[in-house]
């Protein structure tokens, strides 16, 4: 009788797992907003805080440091709290929201803080639930569909949180996403099944039967980590640049970020429809031949606004293609402890960007633009060595 009910229910899990995936990415799509809004409307909170760019930036940076927690978070995952940790990450950005609107510097540093703890632990919670459901072969789709939550909330947010700043100032957005986090907490908790058991199968990697990763492991985990150095370093000071040297409105920071949005929106598609059949790791190199092209372009703008646009557009669309698809590498990075291997990788992406955003802040500010892009084409060269070295033996594209 009991091996009748698992056979029954298993169809029906197999028949929820589409709705479940699309309320986790509807999820983090505000928790991504909660993150992405502070970038391109950095001129709008320095105003409010009376402070200026390499100020925020720093704080940024030293509070990145914060997705160091999902390396006490992976061995949860491997247990099968994947749900929990998720909805506890979205209370945490509800929180950070709420924090903020004290609208002092030292308020800001905690919410900021908080935020990066609660999307971190919400994002390897669902990079770890599509590991462990979703055959490597068929991963990039899953992968692809959860990140374009990334892209949506440049898209569909950043105009609307720029309609709110003009309405209601600058807490308009934190309020709204306070209330957004605590809703989208509530509905995941209703509507995501409770985690399957874990299997209890014994690793069959020595290595990762003994805690530490296979060293195979370890190639994926950097050129992940410094693909994302490399994009957010340009991306957190985008809307300074553009308000520094081409003089753009908030409202017209807000169509740029929608127009970002457009243009990640349509990578993390192309990985999704395509990543599985090009390949992961094949993905990602090409990704960074097209964040340095686009970094180029930005680089030989001089007084041309459209250029300068258009160069951040596509650098952008470089960086989201590469960056979800080394995603789907770090899902299988370790097989035996995949939950260690992406909270592993997160904590050394928190560490990347802390160190970048920090940077790119000072390096703006003594050379501008020049100076930040240089780093992150650096960064982005690493990467592009460290995939090229990734090896995939499950994927036979990447052969």
């Amino acid at each position: 009788m009991v091996g009748t009910n698992e056979t029954d229910q298993r169809p029906a899990r197999a028949r929820r797992r589409p709705a479940e995936l699309t309320v986790l990415t509807g999820a983090k799509v505000v928790s991504n907003s909660a993150l992405r809004w502070v970038g391109p409307f950095l001129p709008t909170l320095e105003r409010a805080f009376s402070t200026t760019t390499g100020t925020l930036t720093g704080i940024m940076g030293v509070c990145e440091l914060g997705g160091l927690t999902t390396v006490a978070t992976g061995p949860i995952l491997d247990r099968g709290h994947e749900r929990r940790v998720f909805a506890l990450g979205m209370a945490a950005v509800s929180v950070s929201s709420l924090i903020a609107l004290a609208g002092t510097v030292p308020a800001f540093a905690v919410s900021f803080v908080v935020l990066i703890i609660g999307v971190s632990n919400l994002t390897v919670a669902g990079h770890a639930w599509i590991g462990r459901r979703v055959p490597f072969l068929a991963r990039g789709r899953a992968i692809g569909t959860f990140e374009t939550s990334w892209a949506i909330a440049l898209l569909v947010g950043a105009p609307v949180l720029a309609v709110l700043i003009g309405w209601f100032g600058w807490r308009g957005p934190y309020i709204t996403l306070a209330v957004l986090a605590a809703v989208a907490c509530a509905v995941v908790v209703a509507a995501i099944a409770p985690p399957d058991r874990p299997s209890g199968r014994p690793a069959v990697d020595p290595e990762s039967a003994r805690g530490r990763l296979p060293r195979t492991a370890w190639a994926p985990l950097i050129g992940t980590a410094t693909t994302a150095a490399a994009g957010i370093s340009t991306f957190v000071l985008s809307g300074a640049w553009l308000d520094d040297a081409y003089g753009l409105s908030t409202g017209g920071l807000g169509l740029v970020a929608a127009a970002f949005g457009l243009v990640e929106l349509v990578s993390s598609t192309s990985v999704a429809m395509r990543g599985d059949r090009i390949g992961a790791r094949r993905s990602a190199m090409c990704g960074l031949v097209v964040l340095a092209t686009g970094a180029a372009i930005m680089l030989s703008a001089g007084g041309s606004r459209a250029v300068a646009i258009t160069g951040l557009l596509v650098f952008l669309t470089g960086f989201e293609f590469s960056f979800v698809s080394a995603l789907t590498l770090v899902t299988e990075a370790a097989p035996d402890a995949r939950g260690r291997a992406i909270g592993i990788s997160s904590a050394m992406g928190t560490i990347t960007r802390a160190t970048s955003i920090v940077a790119a802040g000072q390096l703006y500010e003594t050379f501008g633009m020049t100076g930040t892009l240089s780093m992150a084409v650096g960064c982005a060269a690493v990467a592009f060595g460290a995939f090229g070295v990734t090896h995939t033996p499950t994927a036979p594209a990447d052969r």
